[in-house]
Parts: structure tokens; sequence; C-alpha cells
């Protein structure tokens, strides 16, 4: 059996006013080979922005790939990793049972547990703002897509 390629993505989501017009952008590397994406939505928010970046991005992959995804956004990183069976569990509703109310978010959540199915994913946060590199290089992106909505 074939090992999955081996991909980093780095996802940053934007938003001028919150809610207000948005972008996100994300860079795809596959050893030397990068790409970059972004896109806007005239009236989102930032975390709708954070949570689009990593769906466009893990559906620009054409197989199934061992993926490390790195974000400044700890509503994403925890979203994905320590919340969304709980959503799930709930019927994508968040609280308790008997006791929930509506997940904000929700279309964009079900759509990256669908996506990320075929992939391998680790997730790490990144402290934004802060001199990295890749992370800037993807704020930009998103920034300059906010300026297309």
């Amino acid at each position: 059996m074939k090992n999955k390629p081996q991909v980093t993505i780095y996802t940053d989501g934007a938003c001028s006013g919150n809610p207000g017009p948005g972008g996100w952008g994300a860079l795809l590397q596959f050893g030397k080979t990068e790409k970059e994406l972004s896109g806007s939505e005239s009236k989102t928010t930032n975390n709708r922005m954070e949570i689009t970046a990593a769906v466009m991005a893990l559906r620009a992959l054409k197989e199934p790939c061992q993926v490390d995804i790195y974000t400044d956004s700890k509503y994403l990183k925890k979203g994905i990793t320590e919340w969304i069976q709980n959503w799930k569990r709930l019927g994508w509703r968040r609280g308790k049972p008997g006791k929930t109310s509506p997940l904000a978010n929700a279309d964009l959540w079900q759509e990256l547990d669908m996506v990320i199915t075929e992939h391998d994913v680790n997730w790490h946060w990144v402290r934004g703002h802060a001199g990295h590199q890749l992370n800037e290089r993807v704020d930009k992106l998103a920034s300059e897509a906010i300026k297309l909505s």
C-alpha cells in the first residue's frame, strides 16, 4: 500500500468589522511546491473565514494526504479537535443534552468534518501576528482578499 503524500497547510481568516467584509488565505506545501489560495465574502465573520480557509485548502487536495494544518485560530483548532464530537452528538448544536442552543457556523463545521475524513490531519496552533513567516504570509492573503469582496 502506497504512503499518503505529506502536505503542510497554513490558514488564516480576516474580517473588516465582525460581521463585515472578510477574506481567507491558505498556503499548501508539498515538497518544494507551494500553492496559495484565497477568497472573500462581502458579509461574514472572522470565525467563518478561519473555517473556510481550512475547508478550501483541504478541498484543493487531489488525493488522500497526510496533512499538518497550522492556524492561529484557537476557535478553529479547538472546534475541530475538542468540541466537534459533542456537537455531533447533539445534532450539530452546542450545550448539554436537554439544554442546547444553535451552533454558530454549523454548516462550515459539518463541511470541515466531511472533508477531513479522507485525510490524516494533524492540527497545530501558532501565535498570530508574532512574526511566524508563513502565518504572516497567509494573514496577508486573507487581508488582501477582503479588498476583493
